[in-house]
């Protein structure tokens, strides 16, 4: 390909509007066009890297014993109603109304049509299993698209489905799934942490993310680099070293005028962070709720809403703590059982004479024990696992990183396959529900946290699998016959090995032309100019090198492929 006659311009300056690393690159090397906010049109470089991202994708599924297929884009709404997720995605989900005023859903994933086709064509334990996957367009309404191709509202998805006659089975599928994912990312050159993460609205027991370590990611990672063990901040649990027993000393109310924080507390008492009680009110379903964690310790909302079995809450607003009879700064559970709901982590569980809010404006009471002087509707593991605390499994310390996510894993069970009524026959004749897992990656956003992941301050550094070409081959001062006759003949040879070769022919000086290359990223560069020819050397380098080698002419060839890997 001649990058004169590439549909698409390269740009000197990062656009305002971009913020990620990979966003600026992408739009500074002619990658995409956005369409609107979230959407984005792939130009011809990067589509060429989607399909390769693609075929090693497609590669690694029908390896697993996956069959490709293709499902529809619009959906009835009835199907999503009937297993509750047209609420559960609420906003996030597409909706429009045909002619006949039927109401469609604009699919941001699967697993309820493929469920009813399995409906339609499983009847036996002999149907089973089944891997169904499809690589399509999804689409859904982030409130906040960000970072180019990272957070959008159309995009390119590989999911999977998993059908299975019993849960050791979708063990098997699932595994099977796992060790698809590790070969996609390995193959397309990205190091990659699987980690156990929250099923979210998809629903489901058990599920794992695989996410790519980037200080740009807005997810937040805990590891231990001592036992591996990893998981994102919304499912990871750490170890509450608990306190030495004392006996429990008798309550004592004390003064606390002007005293709104914990650190405030513990320093105006003498005592430590994690012998003090946090209270935060939360608002479910109309009512307040009050939870109460160790504290040095932070709420996990999304285990909270695991804890409660509720798909929604939000922070009581300070009216609304008024109103529930509470004192902002100095409340506690003390005796508000029966009258509110009281939710409180286990850390709790373990305090012995502790600080919490008398439940009137400045005051406190010193030496509080559960549960002698308050009582909890529920105790759960509700903490937020935060850098510096330590592992569960091993007592090692963990570690917050930042990722991206580039794929995610579940369990699903039976939830779909109970209510769409996808069941089949068993050997003694039983009707059972198949045993469903699904599997996503997001075509865009694994290039897009590739570069994220491969790039220096000169621009992108494609791993060689998903590059849009092998080579950038730079002609300087093309007006010259002699230069041009070596490029193209050059270009003809390496084209006829198989390698992909992006010919820079255009009329541009050598600054211009050697920046792009940088910026573009390909995986190796050969410039021909006049002082090379005359020395009958052309000169090669790796993208992800610093200096250039000069090779014999005729043995450029061998020299690209060698860097090649081939």
């Amino acid at each position: 390909m001649r990058l004169s006659k590439l549909f698409g311009k390269t740009l000197r300056e990062s656009p305002a509007e971009a913020e990620l690393v990979s966003h600026k690159l992408m739009l500074r090397a002619g990658l995409i066009h956005q369409a609107a906010s979230g959407i984005y049109a792939y130009m011809p470089m990067a589509w060429r890297s989607l399909r390769k991202i693609e075929q090693i994708i497609r590669e690694e599924m029908n390896a697993a014993g996956g069959q490709e297929l293709r499902l529809s884009i619009l959906q009835p709404r009835e199907l999503w109603d009937a297993t509750g997720r047209t609420e559960a995605f609420g906003p996030d989900l597409f909706k429009l109304q045909d002619r006949r005023e039927r109401t469609l859903v604009v699919a941001p994933t699967h697993e309820e049509e493929l469920t009813t086709m399995v409906k339609a064509n499983v009847s036996s334990y002999r149907d089973l299993p089944l891997i169904l996957y499809q690589i399509h367009t999804k689409f859904r309404d982030e409130p906040r698209p960000r970072g180019g191709l990272i957070r959008v509202r159309e995009f390119d998805m590989k999911d999977a489905y998993s059908f299975d006659a019993d849960q050791e089975g979708l063990d098997r599928s699932y595994d099977a799934m796992v060790q698809a994912y590790k070969n996609i990312y390995a193959r397309c050159g990205l190091d990659v942490v699987m980690v156990e993460a929250d099923s979210g609205a998809i629903g489901g027991k058990d599920s794992h993310e695989f996410m790519l370590l980037a200080e740009s990611g807005e997810d937040t990672v805990i590891v231990c680099s001592n036992c591996g063990y990893a998981a994102n901040a919304e499912k990871a649990v750490s170890r509450k070293h608990r306190q030495a027993a004392e006996p429990e000393a008798a309550q004592q109310e004390v003064h606390t005028p002007g005293i709104k924080t914990i650190e405030a507390l513990a320093k105006a008492l003498n005592v430590p962070t994690n012998k003090t009680l946090k209270a935060v009110f939360y608002v479910i379903d109309g009512s307040v709720v009050v939870v109460a964690i160790r504290g040095d310790l932070e709420v996990n909302e999304i285990k909270l809403k695991r804890a409660l079995k509720v798909k929604d809450l939000r922070l009581a607003s300070p009216e609304e703590v008024k109103a529930a009879g509470l004192v902002a700064g100095s409340a506690s559970p003390i005796g508000v059982k029966g009258r509110l709901k009281v939710v409180i982590d286990d850390s709790v569980e373990h305090l012995h004479n502790f600080v919490a809010g008398a439940n009137k404006p400045d005051y406190h009471i010193k030496n509080v024990n559960y549960p002698r002087d308050f009582q909890a509707d529920g105790v759960a593991d509700i903490t937020l696992v935060q850098h510096g605390q330590t592992c569960a499994q091993c007592g090692g310390e963990l570690q917050a990183r930042r990722g991206i996510e580039v794929g995610h894993v579940f369990k699903l069970g039976t939830v779909y396959s109970e209510v769409m009524g996808a069941h089949f026959l068993d050997k003694d004749g039983t009707q059972r529900p198949a045993i469903m897992g699904c599997y996503g990656i997001g075509l865009g956003r694994l290039l897009a946290a590739a570069i994220e992941q491969h790039h220096d301050d000169k621009g992108i550094i494609f791993p060689a699998p998903i590059a849009p070409y092998d080579v950038m081959l730079s002609a300087l001062k093309p007006e010259d016959v002699e230069v041009v006759k070596a490029a193209e003949g050059l270009h003809d040879a390496l084209e006829r090995e198989g390698v992909e070769v992006l010919y820079d022919d255009r009329a541009e000086s050598a600054g211009v032309k050697l920046n792009d290359a940088d910026l573009l990223g390909l995986p190796v560069r050969v410039v021909i100019s006049p002082r090379n020819l005359k020395n009958g050397v052309v000169e090669i380098k790796k993208r992800s090198e610093a200096k250039a080698a000069e090779t014999p002419s005729g043995q450029a060839v061998g020299e690209v492929k060698r860097l090649l890997g081939r």
